[in-house]
């Protein structure tokens, strides 16, 4: 088996434990997986790592006052590995690096809402990356948001992308506890975008998931 991320062979080390067991596959090496940050103790809000309580930047956009998202949940920080490995995934088209991290994600319950993309960047990027994500998370993805703009957030500065216009409109609005799920929580605009129109619909919670923070 080689390693979805650099391409070389993955040594299964044999023990006493596994040495009669067929040899659990793997779809990244030690070495690779080494360079993701695992997220822990985490921001009870946004899910930024290094912080067992409100950690500064919900503090500073105000995430301790009334909020659409109850909170996010991340597995690794957004660190110079984990970009490469966007860049590679997201813009590049190697739509299979994802399956490097199967492994390293649980299943989640209930209906699973993907971030929209507009049909220019559907057909620039070829895949909704918050669909793959839901795939990978084995989950029920419903599509209740639609996007009205095409402005890229990745091309914003932080201050901008806070006080942003909402840039989705909503599909059909649903009465159970949802989970929007997205790659990348930067700020979390995005996803409180998404949230408030949920929320003003009648659902009565709304979480999300990201695999970076």
């Amino acid at each position: 088996m080689r390693c979805y991320v650099c391409s070389n062979d993955i040594m299964t080390q044999v023990t006493w434990t596994n040495v009669f067991l067929p040899p659990k596959r793997s779809s990244i090496c030690e070495g690779c997986l080494s360079q993701f940050e695992r997220i822990t103790p985490t921001c009870p809000k946004c899910g930024r790592g290094d912080s067992t309580g409100l950690c500064f930047d919900c503090e500073r956009w105000g995430m301790d006052k009334e909020d659409p998202l109850e909170k996010n949940t991340a597995l690794f920080a957004y660190n110079d590995f984990a970009k490469d490995w966007v860049a590679k995934w997201k813009y590049r088209g190697d739509y299979e690096l994802l399956y490097s991290l199967r492994e390293q994600v649980a299943s989640l319950e209930g209906p699973l809402v993907p971030i929209p993309l507009s049909d220019e960047r559907l057909a620039e990027r070829g895949f909704n990356q918050s669909e793959a994500v839901i795939r990978l998370l084995g989950g029920e993805s419903v599509s209740l948001l639609e996007r009205s703009g095409t402005s890229k957030q990745s091309k914003k500065q932080r201050a901008e992308r806070v006080t942003s216009e909402n840039p989705f409109r909503l599909v059909e609005p649903i009465r159970a506890p949802v989970t929007i799920v997205d790659d990348i929580y930067t700020t979390g605009t995005t996803l409180r975008h998404a949230a408030s129109l949920l929320k003003e619909a009648g659902c009565p919670s709304v979480s999300s998931f990201t695999i970076f923070r």
